[in-house]
């Protein structure tokens, strides 16, 4: 078990871990206010290999997910198991929205905090072209984020670590913690808010038992993140790429 917690952290959210912390190394000796980071990041100068490309990391998130839950399933864990029981309402779409306004709202306070004090490289949510599948695609890419990150480093590792009698309070920071390294390439302050991000959806998902709200309440807060930026960005004329002609 232990050996597959390794593998499944080093091909998923362990690596990104590293190569965030090298990131932000980086940056930091370059000077980290004067550096930008794109979330979703123009990947081709033509228009449909941009798609397919946005395509593809999408997918590659989705089987992140899968493959965790999948790995607990062959163990005789469903996955109602790690709370991905049949979809409701209440609990689920609206503990989401709930969960999404507690966590978005903080969040966006302490990375224009982190920007005045320096703790953050310049965060632009998409450089996709206004395109005609520019915000399908960014939605798309919000709930596979909030799929593979919950699915992973809530549902799967903390019920590995649980098997592993590791104890919930420190199962549950060492969770933590993870979320906020592979964030780090966005600058210190991303990596202190992402960390108590994932305290408190650790702590919501052990009391609640269901997985589905934190996967709305990412999916949510980078929809707004995201989406939000392409259509304000583009009517108060912020600097964005425009499509190649």
């Amino acid at each position: 078990m232990r050996i597959e917690i390794v593998v499944v952290l080093a091909v998923t959210f362990g690596m990104s871990a590293v190569t965030a912390t090298l990131q932000l190394i980086d940056f930091v000796l370059r000077g980290l206010a004067g550096q930008r980071v794109a979330l979703n990041p123009r990947r081709s100068y033509y228009d449909l290999i941009d798609l397919g490309l946005n395509l593809a990391f999408i997918v590659q998130l989705v089987a992140w997910g899968g493959l965790a839950v999948y790995l607990l399933w062959r163990t005789g864990l469903s996955p109602a198991r790690i709370g991905l029981r049949r979809f409701r309402v209440k609990p689920d779409l609206l503990g989401g929205l709930g969960l999404a306004a507690l966590i978005g709202i903080p969040g966006l306070g302490l990375y224009l905090v982190a920007r005045y004090l320096g703790f953050s490289a310049e965060v632009v949510p998409t450089e996709l072209t206004d395109s005609w599948w520019r915000v399908p695609v960014l939605i798309l890419s919000a709930f596979a984020n909030g799929w593979a990150e919950e699915v992973v480093v809530v549902g799967y590792l903390l019920t590995r670590l649980d098997q592993l009698q590791v104890s919930r309070t420190k199962a549950l920071i060492w969770s933590s913690v993870l979320r906020g390294s592979y964030h780090l390439y966005q600058g210190f302050g991303a990596g202190v808010g992402n960390l108590a991000m994932g305290l408190v959806f650790g702590y919501t998902w052990r009391r609640s038992g269901r997985l589905w709200p934190l996967i709305i309440a990412h999916g949510v807060i980078d929809t707004v993140a995201f989406v939000g930026y392409a259509l304000l960005a583009q009517r108060l004329g912020w600097a964005t790429p425009t499509k190649p002609t």
